[in-house]
């Protein structure tokens, strides 16, 4: 049987770790100037009658714009996925043009396009020409495929020039790398905070003030709001994310060089890939990858995602491709594990692997 090749990756950059404690400390000056200590410790709830939401959650979110050098910012249920849908629904209206990058879309994001039939155009972002032909621009920051190689700011100027604005899915990218989409200029950002060790199902918006107060009317409903201390559990974990994703960030890099030097004999091929987030991608010299993957488990590896970085996830995550990678090379599924660290150092990810591959003896 002859084994597949993976393709070369583009991995984005990454945050060194001097950088991410910068990042650390600007934030928490972003905190000091929207909060006292006391409001710190004292998150309300409910509809209030002057913001129409907690004011918690609106100090939160002021923070949080400042942080991301953005107008206004929109905490909402549903994480990366909510986020998405809200700012989809916006700034476009039912059926309208939206350009996207010609590849196959996350999953729940395509049932947002589909839910408000909008007409896809589709552009290769890694190298057709913009084309003007919407209003709105649509960027995934994380890979879709392994070959795409655009830079998103990038993409996001040359539609600027024809008068585009761009709409950014800032999920597995924000902190991984140096900026988000309403850093590079496009109009708004949507991200998961459960994906940064935030409570579950709180999502965020960053864009300008037109687009955020389209998002809190359509909020407005108390059963749909983030309650204050929601926010600031997020706003609180995310104090820890910088530094974090920097560290693990060196130790993805570390896995990919000790396993392309070969310490872990059964290993053919290695990737660095943004895939959804930053991780290692080892092809086998066998097709056994599910059932190494099952075997990592018994060894203290995750076998499955909760939120792809949650606070859940600790242990390295042993996982198969994902759907929108395995669309152009489905053949890969039994031969590819995809490795992310998590919490842990690169010796454990080493040992967990070797010990998964001798139980199995691939062949």
């Amino acid at each position: 049987m002859t084994a597949p090749e993976l393709r070369a990756t583009h991995p984005l950059p990454t945050v060194s770790l001097y950088e991410a404690m910068a990042r650390q400390f600007r934030l928490l000056e972003c905190v000091a100037d929207h909060f006292d200590g006391r409001q710190l410790f004292a998150p309300d709830v409910g509809v209030t009658p002057r913001w129409g939401r907690p004011d918690a959650t609106r100090r939160a979110e002021a923070a949080l714009a400042d942080f991301f050098g953005a107008p206004a910012a929109a905490l909402v249920q549903g994480a990366g996925s909510g986020a998405i849908r809200a700012m989809l629904t916006a700034a476009l209206g039912h059926g309208e043009a939206l350009i996207v990058h010609s590849a196959p879309a996350y999953a729940t994001t395509a049932s947002a396009f589909r839910a408000m039939g909008l007409e896809l155009i589709e552009a290769d972002f890694n190298s057709s020409p913009a084309k003007a032909a919407a209003s709105h621009v649509y960027i995934q920051h994380s890979r879709q495929v392994p070959e795409d190689s655009y830079d998103p700011a990038e993409v996001i100027a040359q539609y600027a020039e024809l008068g585009v604005q761009a709409l950014v899915d800032d999920n597995y990218a924000a902190f991984r790398t140096p900026r988000t989409g309403v850093e590079m200029g496009a109009a708004a950002a949507a991200l998961s905070l459960f994906k940064l060790l935030g409570p579950e199902g709180v999502g965020l918006v960053v864009g300008s003030e037109e687009l955020i107060d389209r998002v809190h009317a359509d909020n407005y409903s108390g059963g749909g709001q983030v309650q204050g201390p929601q926010a600031l559990d997020a706003l609180r974990a995310l104090t820890h994310v910088p530094v974090l994703w920097a560290v693990q960030s060196a130790t993805v890099t570390e896995i990919a060089e000790r396993l392309a030097a070969g310490e872990v004999p059964g290993v053919a091929q290695v990737r660095i890939a943004n895939a959804q987030d930053r991780c290692v991608l080892v092809r086998l010299d066998a097709p056994c990858a599910p059932r190494v993957i099952e075997a990592a488990a018994r060894y203290g590896a995750a076998s499955y995602p909760v939120g792809a970085n949650s606070r859940y996830e600790i242990t390295p995550l042993f996982y198969r491709l994902s759907e929108t990678f395995l669309a152009g090379d489905p053949e890969l599924a039994d031969w590819t594990i995809r490795i992310n660290p998590m919490r842990s150092g690169a010796d454990l990810v080493i040992k967990i692997l070797s010990s998964a591959l001798g139980e199995v003896r691939c062949s």
